[in-house]
């Protein structure tokens, strides 16, 4: 099967050997979002709320390139930097998806990359189109 490479300009460009999205039939696997804004390519303050927010409206254009949204997400992997902000990530999560909530993991790390406190990566299945 193909493999279809998915690119926005609205969410930060790859700043590394990986695309933003990879889609394999009706299956597109997202790469992991940190929080720097796609217009101007810096990072967030250091506000974790801010952080989180920018992160998953990020992955929501990615979604939106592949032709899909936050709902078809399927499957999210959480990376922390302080699981002591699991609650506060949840709590803005319940702003960007509705029930029923994919599957999720969450991992506390020892760092990320340009020092950000929290990524996120995902599956997404999109909806068969009627032809």
């Amino acid at each position: 099967m193909a493999k279809h490479i998915i690119e926005t300009d609205k969410a930060p460009a790859a700043i590394g050997t990986y695309s933003q999205a990879v889609k394999v039939g009706k299956t597109i696997y997202l790469s992991g979002q940190i929080a720097m804004n796609p217009e101007t390519m810096i990072l967030v303050d250091d506000d974790f709320v801010a952080e989180v927010k920018q992160v998953l409206q990020n992955l929501k254009a990615v979604c939106e390139a592949a032709g899909g949204n936050l709902d078809d997400i399927v499957k999210l992997n959480v990376y922390l930097t302080d699981m002591e902000n699991f609650g506060t990530f949840n709590a803005v999560m319940g702003q960007f998806f509705k029930a029923p909530f994919p599957a999720r993991a969450a991992v506390g790390v020892a760092s990320l990359p340009r020092g950000v406190q929290v990524e996120v990566d995902g599956i997404m299945v999109i909806p068969e189109v009627p032809q």
